[in-house]
């Protein structure tokens, strides 16, 4: 494994410094593009790495993963009455598709579907930000991790459509708590950091039918795990879902910045880092090497 990694690197290293990191966040766009790093995560918990492996970042959209999880560990199957199960097929922060379908956000993993998330995670937790970090930190093993105040103020400075969805939702009766609040916490679990490592870890249970072995406990069960997976291949890489399900074959979810986490089910997961983006908002490299691995090793689960 570590010299596949090796190889992978040496492929892809002469890659970076191209894309461009999400600027658009100003807090982002002071991060050091040259940089990359890949994790992956045995079912046994076991830990190959190559590179920038263990730099945090801000794991941005990969946290709305974590979130559903919570979502689904405290509520039935209601929950996807408010929320849909289909591939946008729009920008992940379209206001016309949610307006056309009466405030029901089409996934989880757009930014409607995730607001709506938190507002479903806020109605549970006295302190939803405690619950998504403490959370974090069992499932990793990393008691360090923690949210970077400056990013996620950066992002709280720049909420207003993230926030006209929420009053969107809220006037077609689907959002229940004080939208502010929400947008605070729903920024707060996009400003934490975390590594490759850490994030390969984290996310394993999702490869190991929904039990993790660093946490030592299930965290879904075997048909909750099915579902996540199967939103993440159609719904994780926000315009590039049905090119990543071509050219890769693994469920994932991509954050802007700069990480992707990807499920080999019943075998490993992965953690790529790069905080240059491509067109639509992945990383470049991530991307890349992604592809480069499932060309090596025939992990598509297509």
């Amino acid at each position: 494994m570590q010299s596949l990694l090796d190889g992978i690197y040496s492929e892809i290293k002469p890659l970076l410094g191209q894309g461009k990191v999400a600027d658009y966040i100003p807090a982002l766009a002071k991060v050091d593009p040259h940089q990359f790093g890949i994790a992956i995560c045995s079912n046994n918990g076991e830990i190959t790495e190559v590179g920038d492996a263990n730099k945090p970042f801000s794991i941005q959209s990969i946290s709305k993963v974590f979130n559903l999880v919570l979502a689904m560990n405290h509520y039935d199957d209601s929950l996807w009455q408010r929320v849909g199960c289909e591939p946008s097929g729009l920008p992940f922060n379209s206001l016309v598709q949610l307006e056309y379908e009466n405030g029901i956000p089409r996934n989880p993993f757009i930014n409607a579907g995730a607001l709506l998330i938190s507002d479903i995670v806020q109605s549970r937790f006295a302190s939803p930000q405690v619950a998504m970090r403490d959370f974090l930190r069992t499932l990793s093993g990393n008691a360090e991790i923690h949210s970077n105040p400056e990013v996620a103020d950066s992002e709280y400075a720049h909420r207003d459509r993230n926030a006209a969805m929420a009053y969107l939702m809220r006037d077609y009766n689907n959002f229940d708590n004080e939208v502010e609040e929400v947008l605070q916490n729903y920024f707060f679990n996009c400003a934490m950091e975390m590594s490759c490592v850490d994030l390969a870890r984290a996310i394993n249970f999702l490869a190991n039918r929904g039990y993790s072995s660093i946490a030592e406990k299930q965290i879904l069960s075997a048909d909750q795990t099915r579902q996540v997976n199967a939103l993440l291949a159609t719904s994780g890489m926000y315009d590039e879902a049905g090119s990543f399900a071509l050219k890769v074959g693994l469920p994932g979810k991509s954050g802007v910045g700069g990480g992707i986490v990807a499920v080999v089910p019943g075998r490993f997961s992965i953690c790529v880092f790069s905080p240059a983006l491509n067109k639509v908002g992945n990383s470049l490299l991530g991307v890349a090497a992604l592809e480069s691995l499932s060309k090596r090793i025939s992990w598509s689960v297509y």
